[in-house]
């Protein structure tokens, strides 16, 4: 029942079909993108092993990983030393 609502909601605004599993896997695609720690979105999608969560989104941590980086550098570079 819920399903075929989805899917009539979907239909009515104009959006493709997508399974109702589409949306869980978007709001994790969306913490992580958020820079959510991955322990929070592993919990929150009841994944047995942090791994399955970190292999499934890891596409989405490079951004994170050049952030980080980024960061470090603030750190340790003074920004005299820059100019």
């Amino acid at each position: 029942m819920v399903l075929h609502r989805f899917q009539r909601v979907l239909l009515d605004v104009g959006l493709p079909r997508l399974r109702f599993h589409d949306l869980r896997h978007g709001a994790a695609s969306l913490l992580v993108a958020q820079r959510v720690e991955l322990k929070v979105v592993h919990e929150t999608l009841g994944h047995a092993q942090l791994a399955t969560t970190a292999e499934i989104y890891a596409h989405l941590l490079p951004e994170a990983r050049r952030e980080a980086a980024g960061r470090m550098q603030d750190i340790l570079v003074p920004v005299e030393a820059v100019s």
